[in-house]
């Protein structure tokens, strides 16, 4: 179906203040989302309370409103504009649970404003813990055994069933605020308390733990005739118990059967078919038990994500872009030129290189803080790489951390014996890749570093195929370094500060970088595409490798 030509102008709710755990993925949503129905020649109103934000420039909307976020701002808003209707998926958990509270007293009724994007029992479902556990034990898909508590008591009772570990999340919150894990009962008044604090209706979810299991997310598309398109899937490298924000991430999946991805793919659409009647993007997230392949539905998220606007780099395709248009009824199949140039935005893109998502934070600043990492996020943001394999992304992603670690290293830094640090990376703490790596120097195995952190043996091999090339460069210098091992140590993310760190004798990058540019070694740039090449496409969007 062709656009909604009753929608004349929009409201676009923002997420308010950057935060730890909601930070600048809404501002490039909320934007693309409001250049995208400007486009369609509706004018776009903007509430958002953060005035340090690209979506609330004078030249992103027709108006913008620097109001506090809350249900008398809407209420002024609707008062002083002619609204057709509200756009509450670009803002994350704050905008959703502001529009879902503007809905259950009746304001969009009252100034006759239609919600899009998204509907309030698809917000309802997915928020609330019990409502999702029931729907996913209604489509016939697994989750982990759970039980909803109202109360402190209630949630005790319920922990004492289920056995420990468990997980405490919180209903209707974001980025695992208020959410952690239980150990043992010792642990468990403090963990209920602070979640069942956090949620906005007073729920937790007690749920058994699945700690080690491999964590994925998907990132999906509907429009109203239920065409569904999956964008991008994505691998965490730390399993389950680090929230997806500070975990290091892959896309596309790398360790998966074909089998798995084709029920994970199968059951991500019937999920999001399931959710509701609304045409929009969403997120699902899901646990693989990797050795049984046994899968189970994590959460479902109806909005755009941090992992979306990752998605969106990732692939090339504009997700938050595309999820406007379809809000306002445009299906898939209809929407041309918007991506590639040549294909209607109804195929699912394709990925010839390797992108790599390493979180930042900046635990430096918190005195005190603590940097294990868990179900809340920590991050403050984080870097994305995009290579020809693994090992050029992660090292890429590395170099770009502005915290002094030259690659996949941090020269000259560790002091731990092999057994210390294989000690030390059983806790998920900011700087475990960095450990990973010093314990395979040091003479670490594969398998001892898999048991002791849960990450894929495949990830593991990568880094120690980087350490046994640094091993091979540690035995030249500069005059001695033979062409063969340079081109591989390029093609592999080495930067050339980080081969005059490994090189005996003194040597400078600059030499490194002479030496290489006379030899012919030089970048070429690739483009991110979204076939992988498979037709013509016209994007602006390169990133540099050194394969011919």
């Amino acid at each position: 179906m062709p656009k909604d030509n009753s929608i004349k102008s929009v409201l676009i709710v923002g997420s308010g203040p950057i935060i730890i755990g909601q930070a600048c993925e809404f501002d490039y949503s909320g934007s693309q989302a409001a250049r995208s129905l400007r486009e369609e020649g509706i004018k776009v109103i903007l509430i958002n309370s953060n005035p340090a934000t690209i979506m609330t420039d004078p030249m992103m909307a027709d108006k913008v409103y620097l109001l506090p976020l809350t249900i008398e701002s809407i209420e002024q808003i609707l008062q002083e504009n002619d609204i057709d209707a509200v756009l509450p998926t670009m803002g994350g958990q704050t905008a959703l649970n502001l529009c879902k509270e503007a809905d259950e007293i009746g304001i969009w009724n009252k100034y006759n404003v239609r919600m899009i994007g998204v509907d309030v029992a698809a917000i309802d479902t997915a928020e609330d813990r019990e409502k999702f556990r029931q729907l996913m034990v209604n489509i016939g898909i697994a989750v982990a055994p759970s039980r909803v508590a109202n109360s402190f008591l209630e949630g005790k009772e319920f922990a004492q069933e289920i056995g420990f570990p468990l997980v405490i999340r919180p209903s209707f919150t974001l980025g695992g605020t208020g959410g952690g894990f239980v150990h043992s009962k010792d642990d468990l008044d403090a963990a209920l308390e602070r979640g069942l604090k956090a949620s906005p209706i007073h729920e937790v979810l007690v749920e058994k733990a699945v700690l080690g299991w491999k964590e994925y997310e998907l990132e999906l598309l509907r429009d109203q005739n239920d065409n569904v398109v999956i964008i991008c899937t994505v691998e965490n490298l730390d399993p389950m118990g680090v929230h997806t924000g500070d975990s290091i991430t892959v896309a596309p999946a790398m360790t998966l059967s074909d089998t798995a991805f084709q029920d994970m793919r199968n059951k991500a659409i019937l999920m999001m078919r399931s959710l509701g009647n609304f045409s929009g993007g969403c997120n699902v997230q899901f646990a693989l038990n990797p050795a049984t392949e046994e899968l189970i539905a994590v959460e479902i998220n109806p909005r755009v994500s941090r992992s979306s606007a990752l998605a969106s780099k990732a692939t090339g395709y504009p997700i938050a872009k595309i999820a406007a248009k379809l809000a306002i009824g445009y299906s898939l199949d209809e929407l041309k030129n918007q991506i590639t140039q040549t294909t209607s935005a109804y195929f699912e893109p394709a990925l010839d290189y390797v992108i790599v998502k390493v979180p930042r934070w900046n635990f430096d600043k918190f005195k005190g803080a603590n940097d294990t990492l868990g179900l809340q996020m920590k991050s403050v943001g984080e870097v994305m790489a995009i290579g020809r394999n693994f090992k050029e992304a992660i090292q890429k992603a590395c170099q770009s951390l502005e915290n002094e670690a030259i690659g996949l290293g941090y020269y000259g830094k560790s002091l731990m014996k092999s057994e210390d640090l294989v000690e030390y990376i059983k806790t998920p703490k900011w700087d475990r890749i960095f450990r990973i790596k010093d314990a395979l120097m040091a003479g670490s195995t594969v398998k001892s570093i898999a048991q002791a952190t849960g990450i894929d043996r495949w990830f593991l091999n990568q880094i120690l195929q980087i350490c046994n090339l640094e091993k091979e460069i540690g035995t030249h210098t500069l005059e001695t370094l033979p062409e063969s091992l340079l081109k591989e140590a390029k093609k592999c993310g080495f930067g050339d500060m980080q081969i005059s760190k490994i090189l005996q004798g003194d040597c400078t990058d600059d030499q490194v970088y002479e030496k290489r540019k006379a030899l012919g070694i030089t970048r070429v740039y690739k483009m991110v595409d979204t076939c992988a090449a498979e037709f013509e496409a016209k994007t602006p969007y390169f990133y540099s490798t050194f394969e011919g």
